[in-house]
Parts: C-alpha cells; sequence; structure tokens
C-alpha cells in the first residue's frame, strides 16, 4: 500500500512585502568576536569607550578607554572565565545595570564561546529562578552584593552550581587556599577572576575565541513579557553580526569614528545592545549611564552626536521646556514656537521628496526668530552637536517627531523586536517620515499577512525559541509572526497600527484597534500610559496612569491615591488636573467614530514599589497585569451607566 501523500503546503496570502538586499557578506567572519579583534588591530588606539574618571563620577570629568586596552581586559576576564571552568556552550548570566563593566562581560562571556543570557538587575527572584532552572548557566556577572546574594539563593533553589562575579567590588582576591566559610561572600570580586586566569595562554584562549561558528547561539534573550510570560529567544552569532554590519552600512553618516553616543537605554534590551556591538565595531565612542536622570548632566561634558531614545523621553524633554517657559510667563510664545517647530519639520520632510522646495516667508522668519530663542537653547541642552535621534521600543508620536526636527534635532524612528536581534526596519538620514518607521533594513524584508499582521524574514530574525512549540508558532511560510499591525506604503515603508493581541472585540461585536486614542491622550505630559477598555463590554472606557514625576514638578496637587495594587485617584471635577486630563480624553475621542470613544475614565497612579510589575525596563507598559490589578475598578466604570459625573467626559466627546 503506497504511503499516504501529504497535504499539499498553501502559502499564506500576502498583502504586501518590501525587501531590502543585504550590504555586507558575513563570509569572512568566523563569530561576532571577529569584529572586535578586526577593530582592534585597525584602531589600537582610537577611543572605544569612556568611562567616568572617578567611580560614581556621573557629571564631572570622563576618560577615555582604548579600543586594544578594551580587547585587554576582555582577554584577562575570559582567561579567568576559562580557569574557572567555564566551557564551550557553556551560559553566562549577566545581571547589571548598565555600564562599562557590562560591555566586558558580555565580550569575555563571548570570547570562550559561551552563551550570554542577559537578564534585568530589577527581575524579581521568581523570574531569576526560572531563567536559572531553565538555562543552568555555569557563572554569573551582577551588579552589586546584593543581587549577587539574590542570584546565589535562587541557584541554590534549584540546585545549580554556580560562581558569581560582582561587577562592583574590588576587592582583592583571597590567597590561594583560603577556606570559605559560612560568611564568605556570595560573589567573587573581578580581581579574583584576573588572578585565576593568570596561567591561562594566548593560545587557549584564541582557540576557544574562534571555537564558536555564526550559526551557533550566542545569547539567549527573554522577552519583556509585554502580554504574556516571557520566552527565551535564540539568537545567533550570524543574527548579530548581520544586524551590526548591515545597519551600520545602512547608516555611515550616523554611526562613524568621528561620532559618539550616550547609552543610558539597559543593555538586557537587544536594542541597547546591538547598539553597543555597532558602535565597537564601527569605532564611535561609547560612555554608560545606568540612571536616564544622569543623562542631562552627562550630555553638557560628553555631548554626543548620536542617542537612542524611548518616545517617552523625548515627551519629556518637550514637556520640562514648556514648563520652563510657563514658569517665565512666555506659554502662549512657547506654543506658537512648538507650533512652529512642526511647520518646519513639516517643511524639511517635503524638501526631503521635492529637493529645492521652499519654505514660506513667514514660516522662515518665524523659525529663525524662535531658534534664538528656544531651539538652539534646548539643543544646548542636548549637548549641542546632537545630530541625529534614534527612537524605538515604542510608538512615537508624529507630530513629535516633525517638533525635534524642526528644532534641528531630527528623529529616525526604528521598529524591530527581540526576535529580529532589534532592528528590523528604520528611516534613513533625507528619508524620514514622521509617523512612519521606514523600509526594512539591509538584508530583511516585512510582509504584510493576513488581518494585517507584521511578517519578518531576514538575517536579524531569530532561530527560534527555547520551547519548540513555542517556535512552531511563531513562524508561518518562513516569515516571523510579530504580532504587530502595519501597512507598507508604495515605497516600501511600513506604518504600524497597534498589536492584534490588544484589539479589543466589545460585547456588540465591534473591532477597536485601542493604540491611536491611547497615543493620543500619552501626548499629554501629564500621562505616562492610556488603556482603552472594553473587551466583552458594551461600550468603551479608558485607564488613564499619571505621571507622578512630571506631575511633581507643577504647582497641582493630586489626592491621596486608594486601593491594594493600583493607586485610584478621585480627582474632583474643576480641579487642574482633572480638567487636563478630561482635555486630554476629549481630544483622543474627537478623533474617533462615537462607537469607538471613551466614554467614561479613571485616573490612577503606579505603586512605587515594584514598578517593573508593571512597566517594562523600556518603559512599555504591562496591559495586562494592569488590567488585572484594576479589575474591581474596570467593573465600576461600566456600573452604573455612563453619566456626566466624576471622572466622565463632556457630553459633546
Amino acid at each position: 500500500m503506497p504511503p499516504a501523500e501529504e497535504d499539499p503546503v498553501v502559502p499564506i496570502p500576502l498583502e504586501a512585502v518590501s525587501s531590502t538586499p543585504p550590504l555586507v557578506s558575513l563570509s569572512h567572519l568566523r563569530n561576532i568576536t571577529d569584529l572586535v579583534m578586526q577593530r582592534a588591530r585597525q584602531a589600537p588606539d582610537h577611543a572605544a569607550f569612556e568611562v567616568p574618571a572617578r567611580a560614581g563620577d556621573r557629571d564631572g570629568a570622563w576618560e577615555p578607554i582604548t579600543t586594544s586596552a578594551f580587547v585587554d581586559e576582555v582577554t584577562a576576564w575570559a582567561k579567568g572565565l576559562i580557569a574557572t571552568g567555564v566551557a564551550h556552550g557553556d551560559a553566562v548570566l549577566i545581571a547589571a545595570p548598565t555600564q562599562y563593566r557590562w560591555a566586558v562581560a558580555d565580550f569575555a562571556a563571548l570570547f570562550v564561546g559561551a552563551v550570554v543570557v542577559p537578564i534585568y538587575e530589577t527581575s524579581v527572584d521568581g523570574h531569576i529562578e526560572a531563567v536559572l532552572a531553565d538555562m543552568r548557566p555555569a557563572a554569573a556577572f551582577v551588579g552589586d552584593a546584593a543581587l549577587g546574594e539574590r542570584v546565589t539563593a535562587a541557584a541554590s533553589r534549584v540546585e545549580l552550581p554556580i560562581r558569581v562575579w560582582d561587577l562592583e567590588s574590588t576587592a582583592e582576591p583571597q590567597a590561594p587556599g583560603t577556606p570559605e566559610g559560612p560568611d564568605s561572600p556570595s560573589s567573587r570580586s573581578i580581581a579574583e577572576l584576573v588572578r585565576s586566569g593568570a596561567q591561562v595562554s594566548d593560545e587557549a584562549l584564541e582557540a576557544r575565541r574562534c571555537g564558536a561558528s555564526l550559526d551557533d547561539v550566542a545569547t539567549v534573550v527573554y522577552t519583556s513579557g509585554t502580554t504574556g510570560a516571557p520566552k527565551g529567544a535564540l539568537i545567533t552569532h550570524r543574527n548579530l553580526a548581520g544586524q551590526v554590519l548591515n545597519t551600520a552600512a545602512a547608516y555611515r553618516e550616523v554611526v562613524r569614528e568621528t561620532g559618539n553616543t550616550i547609552l543610558f537605554l539597559p543593555l538586557t534590551h537587544v536594542l541597547g545592545r546591538a547598539l553597543q556591538l555597532i558602535c565597537v565595531s564601527e569605532g564611535m565612542r561609547v560612555a554608560h549611564l545606568s540612571n536616564p536622570k544622569d543623562v542631562v548632566a552627562a550630555l553638557q561634558v560628553l555631548r554626543p552626536t548620536f542617542l537612542v531614545v524611548v518616545p517617552r523621553v523625548l515627551e519629556k524633554i518637550q514637556a520640562a521646556a514648556a514648563a520652563s517657559a510657563h514658569e517665565k510667563r512666555l506659554t502662549p510664545v512657547w506654543n506658537a514656537a512648538a507650533r512652529t517647530a512642526v511647520e518646519w519639520g513639516a517643511h524639511l520632510e517635503e524638501r526631503d521628496r521635492v529637493p529645492g522646495s521652499r519654505p514660506r516667508t513667514g514660516l522662515r522668519i518665524r523659525h529663525a526668530l524662535f531658534d534664538r530663542l528656544f531651539y538652539s537653547r534646548l539643543r544646548a541642552v542636548m549637548g549641542g552637536q546632537l545630530e541625529y535621534l534614534l527612537s524605538g521600543a515604542a510608538t512615537l508620536q508624529p507630530e513629535l517627531a516633525l517638533f525635534f526636527r524642526g528644532i534641528g534635532a531630527p528623529v529616525i524612528e526604528g521598529y524591530g523586536l527581540t526576535e529580529t536581534t532589534a532592528p528590523l526596519a528604520g528611516g534613513r538620514p533625507g528619508d524620514v517620515r514622521a509617523g512612519s518607521v521606514g523600509r526594512p533594513l539591509p538584508g530583511n524584508s516585512v510582509a504584510i499577512g493576513p488581518g494585517g499582521e507584521v511578517l519578518a524574514r531576514g538575517v536579524g530574525v531569530f532561530a527560534g525559541y527555547r520551547d519548540p512549540e513555542h517556535t512552531a508558532a511563531a513562524f508561518v511560510d518562513g516569515y516571523f509572526r510579530t504580532g504587530d499591525l502595519g501597512s507598507l506604503d508604495e515605497d516600501g515603508a511600513l506604518t504600524l497600527h497597534g498589536r492584534a493581541k490588544n484589539v479589543i472585540i466589545t460585547s456588540t461585536g465591534r473591532t477597536v484597534s485601542p493604540e491611536t486614542w491611547e497615543q493620543s491622550v500619552e501626548a499629554h505630559p501629564w500621562v505616562a500610559h492610556a488603556v482603552l477598555v472594553g473587551t466583552d463590554r458594551p461600550y468603551l472606557t479608558g485607564i488613564v496612569v499619571l505621571d507622578t514625576e512630571a506631575l511633581a514638578s507643577t504647582p497641582h496637587a493630586v489626592p491621596e491615591p486608594v486601593g491594594s495594587e493600583i493607586g485610584i485617584l478621585d480627582l474632583a471635577a474643576g480641579s487642574a488636573v482633572h480638567d487636563a486630563i478630561e482635555d486630554a480624553v476629549a481630544l483622543a475621542n474627537a478623533t474617533r467614530s462615537p462607537s469607538d470613544r471613551a466614554q467614561r475614565w479613571r485616573a490612577v497612579v503606579l505603586p512605587a514599589a515594584q514598578p517593573e510589575r508593571f512597566v517594562t525596563p523600556t518603559m512599555k507598559l504591562r496591559r495586562g497585569e494592569l488590567l488585572a490589578a484594576g479589575s474591581a475598578l474596570i467593573d465600576d466604570l461600566y456600573s452604573p451607566p455612563p453619566s456626566r459625573r466624576r471622572g466622565a467626559p463632556r457630553k459633546d466627546t
């Protein structure tokens, strides 16, 4: 009896496809570490990094570290890992804030053929334990002794022997043969690691460094879990090298030897790590800051040419400028300046499409005036020589992008995920369009599948998840399913329309995408996050998360929050904060059809304790956690029926 024929595979219908061919071949590389070694041979004395001249100094002098000095340090740490038993293919955990030593630890692990497993230093004990149980790392680098104790305790619970190295410790190593007692520290100093590797030869290390191939896994990155449980994404040396070289080739005028940047994104996040790899391989100077609040002071000293930010940072810069103008009683003038910046940004976009386009005389005069009054000062606050900003990790409002371009700090919006090794698409200098995340980067393709889902294929698309079932569900016809909704224009540029999982289906059967409403409300400087609610409900309502830091800089008081999980605010109608948020909701509602508007809303604040429960380290809201914690509040929003009462929008919205 002949074997049964398998059902033929029917390709899914694609609405549109946009592809960009690769610009760089990887045939000359064995693995990602070759990029660092090549750079060390080409420019050993070039400054690769800048670090504070004194420990903890975040606004004073900084000193350079050359490429050769960096490689020497990586080599010493790598030899220590070999001597202490880290084998090829072993996992090495890194749990630390963004800092120079994070980069050394990363490359030291890669030099010995290990798999780097980064986790956020803010991770709860349960997450640390789960990653340790899943990956069984042989060693860990931690940010301080307290985190070392937590990692050691979690390892003990899963019966994992592990050596923990403290990036912060400067203690000298114990004398050989000193017994470890009950009071011994749970983590060891880097000095001890270096001393351990003193007898490992250069030849032994080089053999280990060259052992990994491009198709070996270089790192396992656990997704942030904004819409579900974190999953371990397998990212290969080929993914990293392909994205690094092709992205650098696409942005030659941005990433260059004479440029520099301040990196304050978490290095646990793929975007921060990819940027660091690009800078190291191309010679762009990198300074690290673990606390974004230190950035303003550092900008004045380091004067970066390029910065990667999340949209919230840009919103805060604009809001701070507006607040400063308000204090000086210049709000009407500032409002005119902000409108002019947006108009000027739109003119520059038009000039990109139609070279030679000239602005109206009135616009040119207003822009020149406001440049002297406001724009030049804003550029000075950002260091005075910033050429480009790259915005990623969340949606950037088009008007905000036009504003920054109009003041002389153009924003390139990019798009990517952990599973695409960060950058998948991005605008290019001379082809930046507000509201679009640009065309696929070299070596990548973007397709629009059924239902408008964005699909990805290319050099950066990962090898899969740790769990094969997760991998099988994540791909279709060779494309990775991003879970985002989008469309491609006639030039192949991608515009995003929200997350497929965030789509609301009301009890009346109406399908609603919430992102445009949420982004409109979030444009208000006092709003950190906004969530449209309505799944299985008869109409839509909203939860508005206030930015306590922004409100603290104003004279406006808010009542004490109530609630055990999230703080619910009983804002009095007629108060400045209530009316400002009500106006923001009304503005968002005005752009939507009546059935797509929020009929009621309530304001909340997130608890100061365990902020990572509700917000990822890249400032994205964990929507499911907020909705679960606010279930009682949501029930209250739907009983009684909407009426003109405290927290309800005006009838005309």
